[in-house]
């Protein structure tokens, strides 16, 4: 058996502990984990400090970090909310999107900083759902106009920028034909797979043995929904698709398949657990440890890339929201535009796959992560704020109720 050091793992578990507890002291630094997380690494990594390294043992955790990350992104998706109105609106926004994505990807790429203008278009076009849906609930706006709209907006651009990915920026070297008819024969087989599994969960005897294995060591249930995400990754990759669509896809199965969880109401807590409580965190670390900063800090030019990316991205999501007009308020949908641009993990994750194909350098790929740094740390702030400023009792109360307001002037 080759040796293997746990030195550098220990370093990152370390910082993983430490970057929560310590927002924990700190309750008024209004900063998501994931943030200290990354710079933790930048800082202790090969750019600074060099003390950790990405080895074996931590690569290996941060991909499966990384699926479950995405797995859990899937999980927050209501597909029950995603129908009639907010869908129409939140295709609206993404198409937006796109249109000005496209615009700034091409002139970028002009300007000699990507190779790939659709690339960055694209990686510029999701919305952190998992790190939106805290600020909504800390605002008390997950469950009124403006949380559901932002909601199915960003659960519309996770997967449509997780899909165009695969599409069309997979490491396989299938055609992009190649891939369209592997990803209909995916989606078939995860279509088969989960009427399946809906249709075994109706039996008796298995519901009975399920419930009197989920709180025992054997975990049962926990185990079968890891099954279930690695044998969609395993499967994506088998048909040349991006592993994290299969991650993200899993994690919406789970989500529809659990929509009635009155005998297992802890499972979504212990996936929970296994995700940010140890998996997410060693992915967010690695990807600190990974930044090109000195690349990023070898030239002002190259340093000024990340304004400049930021206020892309803000533009890019934040003007998706106009398709929310008429519905709600002018500081809503300046609130719903600064929540839709704060973008952090599919960044990451499409950076990578830009430098390891080829189509952006390294130096682009950090400032890209600096600008999603920079997004999470500012824009929810600032939604944040203007919900605060502008509660709207009447309309919260509306939403759940189903009736339907004219926006306030």
């Amino acid at each position: 058996m080759p040796e293997v050091s746990f030195g550098n793992l220990l370093g990152v578990a370390t910082v993983a502990f430490l970057a929560p507890l310590l927002l924990g002291f700190v309750p008024r630094l209004r900063v998501p984990s994931p943030v200290l997380e990354i710079l933790a690494g930048v800082l202790l990594g090969p750019s600074v400090l060099g003390w950790v390294r990405a080895d074996l043992p931590v690569q290996i955790l941060a991909v499966v970090g990384l699926a479950f990350l995405l797995f859990l992104a899937g999980l927050e998706i209501d597909l029950g909310a995603l129908r009639g109105p907010p869908l129409t609106r939140s295709v609206l926004g993404y198409a937006i999107t796109l249109a000005v994505g496209a615009a700034i990807g091409f002139g970028l790429s002009g300007a000699g900083w990507v190779r790939g203008p659709w690339l960055l278009a694209i990686t510029l076009s999701a919305t952190s759902l998992g790190l939106i849906v805290p600020v909504l609930k800390d605002a008390g706006s997950a469950h009124g106009t403006v949380g559901q709209l932002v909601i199915a907006a960003a659960s519309v651009a996770d997967f449509a920028a997780i899909l165009l990915l695969s599409l069309f920026f997979s490491a396989s070297s299938r055609s992009t034909g190649g891939r369209v008819a592997l990803l209909v024969v995916f989606a078939v087989m995860i279509v088969v797979f989960t009427l399946a599994i809906s249709r075994a969960g109706r039996s008796i005897r298995l519901g009975d043995v399920l419930q009197r294995l989920q709180d025992t060591t054997a975990q049962i249930r926990v185990r079968a929904t890891v099954l279930l995400l690695l044998a969609l990754v395993a499967l994506a990759s088998r048909f040349g698709l991006e592993e994290i669509l299969g991650a993200f896809v899993a994690g919406a199965v789970v989500g529809l398949l659990d929509r009635d969880s009155a005998s297992h109401p802890h499972l979504r807590t212990k996936l929970e657990a296994i995700g940010f409580g140890f998996l997410v965190p060693v992915f967010f670390v690695t990807s600190g440890v990974r930044l090109d900063l000195g690349g990023l800090l070898a030239s002002p030019t190259a340093l000024a890339r990340v304004p400049v990316l930021l206020l892309a991205l803000l533009l890019v999501r934040g003007l998706a929201a106009l398709a929310f007009r008429g519905v709600l308020t002018s500081r809503e949908i300046a609130a719903a535009g600064l929540l839709q641009a704060t973008s952090l993990p599919l960044i990451v994750t499409a950076t990578q796959i830009g430098v390891a194909t080829g189509r952006m350098t390294s130096v682009t790929a950090a400032g890209l992560v600096c600008a999603g740094l920079l997004s999470v740390m500012i824009f929810p702030v600032g939604a944040l704020s203007l919900l605060r400023g502008g509660a709207h009792p009447r309309r919260d109360a509306a939403a759940t109720t189903g009736e339907t307001l004219a926006p306030s002037p």
